[in-house]
């Protein structure tokens, strides 16, 4: 045990962070399946409890691997996983899984192990370093929009197109937090201005489209519009359902909560274990633990703006921001549509929520970030060494 942390490379903090987060989340996972393993005829929540448990010890062993590997290499693996993650997500939209007539082509199988994998979730990574290699690559040349077409934006739009029919959320996300990061990366405002309008534009066609030829093409569009308008027109609804619950939940939970492993929303919640989390924690930890709970989120989002900062590249800093600050997004979002704030999406709260593909790639964006803080002390370290030719000196005697 000795030997591994003295490997561990990296922000300390982060791994900190990261750690405490997943150690907290057997808690409320553990609660929440209860009801789970109820409904599905088992008596035992050890199953899922192993389950969650096996999903966090391969997503760590993914960031301590991905850490020690130095973040340069990440610019080729980009350019060799966009084709690789295209062609995931056409084989994921071939499968043409549908409920009650909805496009869900969202998981393709892992051979072997029998295992579900949600390939949106390995685009979005594999994306965003993707941008942040091209932003670092024109950054002292003067940008054209002509010329960022195809190298940039056909990729991004490829990705979106593949995964807005099934998934209309991720594909939001994925469009902000790229227009994110070619901002912080110096792309002209109005050129963002056009790809946006774009981007409208698209999903516009789109929806047309889909409700005028709705058996050509599995979609939810029905299901997003009717969600926002639910949202916008406070109507309650049998599509309520979930935040009806989980906003019962959180009103029970008052200032200090019910205690542990004590939710009674979590018989009637479904996806308690995992997109509406949250608020089973909120009703058994009060509104103190989901305070606390936030502040270690926007903790983690203050370390990933430190090793941005003191990354030793361009691609460096970009590359922290493009994959870190989707965590945290995502994490915000999770908890305001708990609380109402904003319409249901089906993201999962980060290292907390039960699922092996949000685990594991939350764990590999960490373990980006880790990379390059390590490259950082690295760097520090030789300093040192050379500041202090005695002691370089002393070890080779």
């Amino acid at each position: 045990m000795q030997s591994v942390f003295k490997n561990i490379k990296g922000d300390r903090l982060i791994w900190a962070i990261a750690a405490l987060l997943a150690i907290f989340s057997f808690l409320p996972v553990y609660s929440a399946a209860s009801n789970l393993a109820y409904v599905g005829g088992n008596a035992s929540t050890f199953s899922s409890f192993a389950k969650h448990f096996m999903h966090l010890f391969l997503g760590f062993a993914i960031m301590f691997g991905v850490h020690k590997i130095p973040y340069r290499y990440f610019r080729g693996l980009s350019m060799v996983m966009i084709p690789v993650v295209l062609v995931l997500l056409v084989l994921t939209m071939l499968q043409g899984t549908t409920i009650e007539g909805a496009n869900a082509s969202r998981w393709i199988q892992i051979p072997i192990v029998n295992m579900s994998f949600q390939t949106s979730t390995l685009a979005s990574v594999v994306l965003m370093v993707y941008v942040a290699r091209y932003m670092s690559k024109i950054k002292d040349e003067k940008i054209t929009f002509k010329e960022s077409i195809l190298p940039l934006w056909l990729p991004v739009f490829l990705v979106l197109i593949m995964i807005l029919p099934a998934n209309f959320s991720t594909a939001a996300i994925i469009f902000l937090m790229v227009l994110m990061l070619v901002f912080l990366g110096g792309y002209p405002i109005r050129y963002l201005a056009v790809i946006i309008g774009a981007g409208v534009l698209g999903l516009t066609m789109f929806i047309l489209v889909a409700k005028a030829f709705p058996d050509a093409m599995p979609n939810r569009v029905d299901t997003w519009m009717s969600r926002i308008e639910n949202f916008s027109n406070g109507e309650d609804t049998e599509e309520d359902y979930q935040i009806e619950k989980a906003k019962i939940a959180i009103a029970s939970g008052q200032i200090r909560g019910l205690g542990p492993g004590k939710s009674l929303q979590k018989n009637y919640l479904p996806q308690s274990s995992s997109d509406f989390i949250f608020a089973i924690i909120v009703e058994e930890y009060g509104l103190i633990g989901g305070f606390i709970l936030m502040l270690f989120y926007l903790w983690l989002l203050f370390r990933i703006v430190i090793v941005s900062q003191k990354a030793d590249t361009i691609f460096g800093k970009l590359l922290v921001l493009g994959v870190g600050l989707p965590i945290v997004f995502q994490a915000l979002i999770n908890m305001a549509v708990a609380v109402e704030l904003f319409p249901v999406t089906g993201q999962t709260l980060p290292l907390i929520s039960s699922g092996g593909t949000s685990i594991w790639m939350t764990c590999l964006s960490i373990g980006i970030i880790l990379s390059v803080s390590a490259k950082r002390e690295e760097i520090k370290e030789q300093k040192t060494q050379e500041d202090n030719p005695l002691e370089v000196l002393s070890e080779t005697i």
